[in-house]
């Protein structure tokens, strides 16, 4: 947070403390203006001294930024003397100030060590509209590049991902990756380049915590370990379904893009429906604990349990996103949600993201569109470095409901990223989560991974009853009808099933 609120307010307060001494010259006021360049530069060096990257990135930065307060102090100190044209620059500059810190310094913090571009196609280059590859066909010769279609949408004329073209450069040119960067930008044969940044899951282990002493009306012997339950007050859920008689208007589909899921699980297999046989085995486990915690068989005597005593609401599947290490890329996580809206998914699950370069997510807020077009809700997860939410993705892409943890006291987890800046924040129970892992065993696990399918698990109930609810319809809901967390705005409303689906039917 010192990093990320003085640096950038460091630069703009030495810009400008530099811009309007010349404009005062020796006059009463250049003290003033003094401190402000002296002391801005003063909160700037702080911020990158705790900025979390290496020495050499920190020279590099400063460098750059230096060399622009000194450019643009040699500019107005050329304007001094003319009145109009000095404001009139000045003007110029606050636009140009806001432009650099979102584009620029909002970027340059994040750790280069944490953010890896995919080893084999770094880049995602969408073409123009009616524009082949060939017509970059210089550059890829005289870098030795490799390009390929990225993407297969079974609905190409709603989205332009069938545009998208995978770039790979090899190990002997990756230095020149810059360079690369800049001559694709610069052939204005595309509308738009970003990396294909890596993926990576790492479940955080958890605890049993003491019993609770509640069954829900139901006889999975798992649910004394299901604390969130108890939060989310699950017995008043199931009592209003069977009170009201609330039917399902379709058995909506949840899909758990990730690791893949172990489909012979004993509390998931009855829940089960497969579209991809590759993805019914889960070497990892994380994709299984996800796909048990959004739809696990209830009332069957073994395991835990989901939204509803009869199982008749929501089904679950499985597309493999991730390797069996947990990785995987922007490129592997779109492909997975264009599979699943195109085989008919109702909720798409994101249990995964990482930091990003990118201040726009085009690829992934296009393929969320392509979702909801289908009639998909795409929910993720909001990270895990107790940061903020919107450096992470793919839940800053628009359109994505993102889900922050929080702990038995409704407090954020210490861990999770915070997602005021989000459009789409929520809350769900994200510490010692109990649920399924493969060999039809249990395990208690921490995450915002964990939350996402508890939120992935709701909005499939909601999309049963409703399948022509939109994500911004379901998020109002939750949202509207949610319980206080204790950092309400750093969590967003936290899941409360029982009164989200009483003001969906009403």
């Amino acid at each position: 947070m010192i990093a990320t609120f003085f640096y950038p307010v460091g630069f703009m307060l030495a810009t400008l403390g530099l811009v309007f001494w010349f404009f005062v010259g020796d006059s009463a006021k250049a003290k003033i203006f003094k401190s402000l360049l002296f002391g801005g530069i003063g909160l700037y060096l702080v911020g990158v001294l705790f900025a979390g990257i290496g020495f050499s990135d920190k020279l590099g930065i400063m460098f750059r930024d230096l060399m622009v307060i000194g450019v643009t102090g040699m500019v107005f100190q050329f304007l001094a003397g003319r009145k109009s044209a000095f404001l009139t620059g000045v003007a110029v500059l606050l636009i140009g100030l806001l432009w650099y810190n979102k584009n620029v310094l909002r970027q340059s913090l994040i750790a280069s060590s944490d953010i890896e571009l995919a080893s084999e196609g770094e880049l995602l280059v969408e073409l123009k509209e009616g524009t082949s590859i060939t017509a970059l066909q210089n550059i890829l010769n005289q870098y030795n590049l490799k390009a390929e279609r990225a993407f297969f949408p079974e609905d190409a004329i709603s989205t332009d991902l069938d545009d998208y073209y995978l770039i790979d450069i090899p190990e002997n040119q990756r230095r020149h990756l810059a360079a690369i960067k800049a001559a694709i930008n610069a052939s204005n044969q595309i509308d738009w380049l970003e990396e294909n940044e890596t993926i990576l899951v790492a479940p955080l282990p958890g605890r049993k915590l003491p019993e609770i002493n509640k069954k829900f009306g139901l006889n999975d012997p798992g649910l004394e370990n299901l604390w969130g339950f108890q939060a989310m007050e699950m017995d008043r859920l199931y009592d209003f379904l069977d009170e009201q008689n609330i039917k399902p208007k379709k058995q909506a589909l949840i899909a758990i893009l990730d690791t893949g899921v172990d489909a012979e699980h004993e509390d998931l297999k009855a829940n089960f429906k497969s579209i991809d046989a590759s993805a019914n085995s889960d070497p990892m486990g994380h994709g299984t604990h996800c796909a048990g915690i959004a739809g696990a068989v209830s009332n069957n005597g073994i395991g835990v349990a989901s939204f509803s005593r009869t199982n008749k609401y929501t089904q679950i599947t499985s597309v493999r996103v991730l390797n069996n290490y947990g990785m995987g890329t922007q490129q592997t996580i779109i492909k997975g949600i264009l599979k699943a809206a195109d085989q008919g998914a109702d909720v798409i699950s994101l249990s995964l993201g990482g930091r990003s370069n990118q201040s726009r997510q085009e690829a992934y807020r296009k393929a969320v569109k392509y979702a909801n077009k289908k009639g998909a809700i795409v929910v993720a997860a909001a990270g895990n470095a107790n940061r903020n939410a919107k450096e992470f993705a793919p839940v800053n892409a628009q359109g994505v409901i993102g889900v922050s943890a929080v702990d038995d006291k409704l407090q954020r987890a210490v861990f999770s990223n915070y997602v005021n800046d989000l459009e789409l924040g929520i809350a769900a129970p994200g510490v010692n989560i109990f649920s399924t892992i493969p060999e039809s065993k249990y395990a208690s696990f921490n995450g915002t991974s964990m939350a996402t399918p508890y939120a992935a698990g709701l909005l499939g109930l909601m999309k049963s009853i409703r399948p022509e609810i939109t994500t911004r319809e379901a998020y109002r809901l939750i949202q509207e009808n949610g319980k206080k967390t204790t950092n309400p705005k750093e969590t967003g409303a936290f899941i409360f099933p029982v009164e989200t689906i009483r003001a969906l039917v009403k």
